[in-house]
């Protein structure tokens, strides 16, 4: 009877152990956010990211420096880089632009988001800065 016990819960944890590497991953949450939600999903954090991406024109090395422990990879939490606080500045001051002057104009229900980092940047990482004509 002892036999068939032991047998038992080892095929059980056996089976549990296996399931599990089956399992997709938890969702990682984004660290050191402090103009996005805290709450922001993985796809929509990838999403902004394109976004400033195809904007500026640039990687995402632009603003995220390296790991210290391997270079190839990317320590997205880290501030080290000037441009991640200078992007943070900017998503501030469009929000504030929109809040200010657009806050009336809505689409499908939701406040329309009426100036963007594409408005002035243009696919480049530095505005122009010529006055009009």
């Amino acid at each position: 009877m002892y036999y068939k016990k032991t047998i038992a819960m080892a095929l059980i944890s056996g089976l549990a152990f296996s399931l599990s590497a089956f399992m997709p991953p938890p969702d990682q949450k984004a660290k050191n956010l402090k103009v996005l939600p805290k709450n922001i999903s993985h796809e929509e954090l990838d999403k902004v990211m394109d976004n400033f991406k195809m904007a500026l024109g640039v990687k995402c090395g632009f603003c995220h420096a390296p790991m210290k422990d391997n270079p190839r990879k990317m320590d997205f939490a880290s501030d080290e880089k000037p441009e991640k606080e200078r992007a943070r500045e900017m998503m501030r001051m469009t929000a504030k632009i929109n809040k200010k002057y657009f806050h009336n104009e809505m689409k499908d229900g939701k406040p329309f988001m009426a100036v963007a980092c594409i408005t002035c940047h243009n696919g480049k990482s530095e505005p122009q800065r010529k006055a009009p004509n």
